[in-house]
C-alpha cells in the first residue's frame, strides 16, 4: 500500500476520472452519468487514472470492469428495492441512523483543530466502536461489498482507492500493486460513519472520505481531470483546512491541469441535499436515471474537454 504523498507528474495527455462518494445514491448517480456519457458517445472509463472514495471506490472498480455503462445502468435501475418495516432492506441504513451518525461526526469536526486531528478522532471513534461490534460482523460487511464487484481482481487499469489508517489517521492509497485484495481496498473506503472500521492485516482502516471528499488533488499531474461529485463539492470540513473540491481543484489548475467537475441538478439535487439519506437503496433507481439524463446532455461539451477535440 502507498500513503498519499505523491510526486508531482510532468504534465502530459493523460486523463483523470475522479469519484465521490454518497453512500448508495452516490455509486447509482455516478453510474447513471458514465453511462449517459457512454451512450451518447464518450466513454470516459478509458482514464489512465481512476480515483475512487467511499462509494466512489465502488463505482471505479465496477466502470473499470469488463461490465459496459450501459448494463451497470440498467441493472441500477432494474428493479427498485422494497422497504421493510424497520427501514431500507437489502443494506440501507434507517434515515435515524444515518442522522445520529450525521451529528456524531459533526462534533468531531467542530472538536479538531485540522484534518489530521479530524482523522486521528474519527479514527478513535470507529476503534471505539469495533471494540463492541459482533466479531462476525467485519465478515458479513465484506461478503456485502464483494458481492457488489463485477470481478474479485484488480484491474489492469491504474485504479486508486482511498482509505485512512484508524489508528494513526494517515491517509492511504490502495491500487494493485499494494498487496492487498481489491475486496479488502474497498471496504476500507467505505467504512464510513456507523460502520466499525476495516481490518487488513493488523491495520484497520477507515472511510477515505475523512481525507476529503473526492480526493480530486491525487491527480496532479493530469493534463485532463474529471471529477463526479455527488454531493456538489460540498464538505462539511471548515473551508480553512483546504479540503473542499474547489480548493482541489484550483491547485490543479495551478499545476496545469484542465478541470471539469459535474454535480447533481434537476431531481437528484433533492437525494444529495444535506440530511437526505443516501444509504437508502431506495433513491438507487431516481438517481441513476438523473445521472443518465444529465450525462447524455453534456456529452457534447465533456468530449471536446476529455479528447481536446470539438464536436
Amino acid at each position: 500500500m502507498a500513503n498519499c504523498a505523491r510526486t508531482v507528474r510532468l504534465m502530459t495527455n493523460e486523463r483523470a476520472l475522479v469519484l465521490g462518494g454518497a453512500g448508495s445514491a452516490g455509486n447509482a448517480w455516478v453510474i447513471g452519468v458514465v453511462a449517459g456519457l457512454f451512450d451518447a458517445g464518450l466513454d470516459v472509463t478509458d482514464a489512465n487514472l481512476i480515483i475512487g472514495t467511499s462509494s466512489g471506490s465502488t463505482t471505479a472498480v465496477q466502470i473499470s470492469s469488463d461490465t459496459t455503462p450501459t448494463e451497470l445502468f440498467r441493472a441500477t435501475v432494474a428493479v427498485p428495492p422494497l422497504h421493510s418495516a424497520s427501514g431500507p432492506a437489502r443494506g440501507g441504513a434507517p434515515a435515524a441512523t444515518v442522522a445520529s451518525h450525521l451529528e456524531k461526526t459533526s462534533a468531531i469536526i467542530a472538536a479538531s483543530s485540522d484534518p489530521a486531528d479530524m482523522r486521528r478522532r474519527m479514527g478513535a471513534a470507529a476503534l471505539e466502536m469495533d471494540a463492541v461490534s459482533d466479531s462476525s460482523t467485519q465478515a458479513r460487511r465484506r461478503a456485502l461489498v464483494a458481492s457488489r464487484l463485477p470481478s474479485q481482481e484488480w484491474p489492469q487499469q491504474p485504479v486508486f482507492i482511498v482509505a485512512v489508517d484508524a489508528h494513526t489517521g494517515e491517509p492511504v492509497v490502495f491500487d494493485r500493486h499494494s498487496g492487498v485484495e481489491l475486496a479488502d481496498a474497498v471496504t476500507a473506503s467505505t467504512s464510513g460513519p456507523g460502520a466499525a472500521p476495516h481490518t487488513i492485516g493488523d491495520r484497520r482502516y477507515i472511510d477515505g472520505g475523512y481525507r476529503a471528499g473526492e480526493n480530486a488533488d491525487l491527480a496532479t499531474g493530469y493534463a485532463r481531470v474529471l471529477v463526479l461529485s455527488p454531493f456538489g463539492g460540498r464538505s462539511r470540513m471548515p473551508a480553512k483546512w483546504g479540503t473542499h473540491l474547489a480548493a482541489q481543484v484550483d491547485r490543479l489548475r495551478a499545476e496545469g491541469s484542465l478541470v471539469e467537475t459535474v454535480f447533481p441538478d434537476g431531481d437528484a439535487a433533492e437525494i444529495f441535499a444535506y440530511g437526505a439519506n443516501q444509504m437508502d437503496p431506495s433513491t438507487r433507481p431516481p438517481a441513476a436515471r438523473s445521472g443518465y439524463d444529465q450525462g447524455k446532455k453534456l456529452a457534447a461539451q465533456l468530449t471536446e474537454f476529455w479528447t481536446g477535440q470539438t464536436t
